[in-house]
């Protein structure tokens, strides 16, 4: 029993996990064998694969700095946050405003044995770790954590980074997102990284063979399927880009290669 009281025989270690695989390739040290594995055996099949995940994390990054301090967002609902890997995202917004609330979601064991990485909140702010899956919008919107934390009256940035590629059609994720955007107010945000084949079919579809191998199929999207989450709200510039050429400023990021990422990123208001 780990020291905040969750169970640790809840942890899967025998099967490679999504969560745990991208830690592995992050450099992280919450992993276990299964996991190595299979992260080794994927970048095996697109040695790219690390560059793409450091430059999704770099969006993240970029995006959400983008939100609090252009946008003025004191509030995140970040679902599907994965294993802690500082600078966290309340890290990143509390850097801007001390006074930011963040609420993270997530339904993996070992992340809820982590949380407490997350909950080291400044004393101006909060925040608060609701187990969920992101599959039922309505559990994350009744957890009283939720409320406890945010004010709804107030806009909030949704952020769900690289989970919609683990969605089958029959999870329905952009029917998810809308209901989660449903009861934000406007002036309220989503930010999005949204897997995709177009720029390396073979490459990620061997990738994507791998990790279906293991149980957990991927459903990676096109430009067009990555518009439809974003139907009704108004997109910030760039627009809906690889990860890497999102900056608002302009700037963009020449020492990457398009092949080398299979990632849209958006972030977009809502009226």
């Amino acid at each position: 029993m780990p020291d905040n009281g969750w169970p640790a025989d809840r942890i899967d270690t025998e099967h490679a996990h999504s969560a745990r695989i991208y830690d592995y390739i992050m450099g992280g040290k919450d992993y276990y064998p299964a996991d190595k594995e299979a992260g080794d055996a994927m970048s095996r099949e697109w040695p790219a694969l690390p560059i793409h995940m450091h430059a999704n994390r770099d969006w993240m990054n970029r995006a959400v700095r983008w939100l609090a301090e252009e946008a003025g967002v004191r509030q995140f609902l970040d679902v599907g946050t994965g294993i802690p890997t500082s600078p966290n995202l309340h890290e990143i917004a509390q850097q801007v405003a001390p006074e930011s609330r963040v609420v993270y979601v997530d339904n993996d064991p070992i992340v809820l044995t982590l949380s407490q990485g997350l909950l080291s909140s400044t004393a101006e702010g909060r925040t608060s770790y609701i187990e969920a899956d992101f599959r039922e919008p309505s559990t994350i919107l009744d957890a009283p954590e939720l409320r406890e934390t945010l004010d709804l009256s107030r806009p909030v940035a949704l952020t769900v980074i690289a989970i919609v590629h683990f969605m089958l059609d029959a999870d329905d994720a952009v029917g998810v997102v809308r209901r989660l955007l449903e009861p934000l107010p406007s002036g309220s945000y989503l930010a999005m990284s949204i897997g995709t084949a177009e720029f390396a079919p073979q490459e990620v579809g061997r990738v994507a063979r791998e990790y279906a191998a293991r149980d957990m199929p991927m459903r990676l999207r096109t430009i067009d399927e990555a518009h439809e989450f974003f139907e009704g709200l108004e997109l910030v510039e760039p627009g809906i880009v690889q990860v890497h050429k999102w900056h608002p400023d302009g700037r963009g990021e020449q020492s990457i290669r398009d092949e080398d990422i299979a990632m849209y990123g958006a972030v977009a208001r809502k009226p």
